[in-house]
């Protein structure tokens, strides 16, 4: 039998690394590409989820990126925008999260249709606002400049984030990690940390540890997202654990994007048990096939965590989180009084 974790219920259940656009219902895909003619192949749920869900090894990071053009083509307008934000914030409170860390790139949603950037920021932040008043989720939002377009493009991209700058906690770094360097966004991140945005940066999941040092010293980085491959370079190591650098942890992401071979080859394991900050995410459940619970109850275990670090990754996740030290104790208190999941 298959042996099953238990989410600690006294412990605020929380997902730090959950692309917006990677979390778009395929049912609301469907529907919106029939009320705007949208061609898809297929128009049923079940017909589209071959083209959207990935089951076991994905063949690379840029297939897996490449998914997300059915889930972004529906995006025709700025209420399409804020609807699937909204939708994301009901969705994580069916989970049962308590907390949730939504990013994503302006860009990279306004793209497909014409959209204005700063049109799709603005839409988003009340989406996420009306879904928190609605549902009782806490929800933040982390920008991301999409890295696979150019350094230009992304200094635009951050105009219309940080036109709406009290909308976000953070600044992210997503895309081809390995012909975009993180060196390349200096002046970027620059901007960003001036106008007091916090700083968490896709490295370490096709590159190795030099990704994650060049995100940490040259961006200012005081989360990697994923960073599954810092074993190799213990100095890297030794830093992450000394200064309290979190790793978004994405188990079966990492595999859908060929990042790692199965459950049983992850590294999360042996990153929990060199003291290294890490907690688990979704990353994209649409394109996964996933929610949070499954990755704690029924992924965490096949890739060898015992329910002591099940529980660790948790208390990681409270914090690592972008909130201050009475944000995360009020999480804390209130998870402790229901004392249920």
């Amino acid at each position: 039998m298959q042996r099953k974790a238990h989410i600690d219920p006294e412990m605020p259940l929380i997902d730090l690394h959950r692309h917006l656009d990677g979390a778009i219902r395929l049912e609301t895909v469907i529907e919106l590409a029939l009320r705007n003619g949208i061609a898809l192949p297929a128009g049923d749920v079940e017909g589209l989820r071959p083209f959207v869900v990935i089951e076991g090894k994905g063949s690379g990071l840029m297939d897996f990126i490449g998914r997300f053009r059915y889930l972004t083509a529906i995006l025709t307008d700025l209420d399409a925008c804020r609807r699937v934000a909204y939708e994301n914030v009901e969705d994580a409170a069916r989970e049962g999260i308590d907390y949730v860390e939504l990013r994503f790139s302006p860009w990279f949603m306004a793209e497909p249709n014409g959209l204005a950037p700063e049109g799709v920021v603005e839409a988003v932040a009340d989406g996420i606002i009306a879904g928190e008043r609605d549902f009782g989720v806490r929800a933040q939002i982390i920008g991301i400049l999409s890295r696979t377009y150019d350094i230009e493009t992304c200094h635009h991209e951050l105009d219309a984030l940080l036109a709406h700058r009290d909308h976000l906690v953070a600044l992210d770094l997503a895309g081809d990690e390995e012909k975009f360097p993180a060196r390349l966004f200096r002046d970027h991140f620059r901007r960003a940390r001036e106008a007091g945005l916090e700083v968490t940066v896709h490295a370490g999941e096709v590159e190795g540890p030099r990704s994650v040092w060049e995100a940490i010293r040259e961006l200012g980085a005081r989360r990697i997202g994923h960073g599954i491959h810092s074993l190799q370079d213990p100095a890297l190591v030794d830093y992450l654990v000394e200064h309290r650098i979190g790793l978004e942890v994405a188990i079966t992401s990492n595999i859908h994007t060929g990042a790692v071979d199965d459950y049983a080859a992850h590294p999360i394991a042996e990153i929990l048990g060199q003291g290294i900050v890490a907690n688990l995410n979704t990353d994209d459940p649409a394109i996964s096939g996933i929610d949070l619970r499954h990755e704690y109850e029924v992924v965490a275990p096949q890739a060898g965590l015992t329910q002591v670090q099940v529980r660790q990754a948790q208390a990681n996740a409270l914090e690592m989180a972008f909130l201050t030290d009475r944000e995360k104790a009020v999480l804390l208190s209130n998870r402790k009084s229901t004392g249920t999941n």
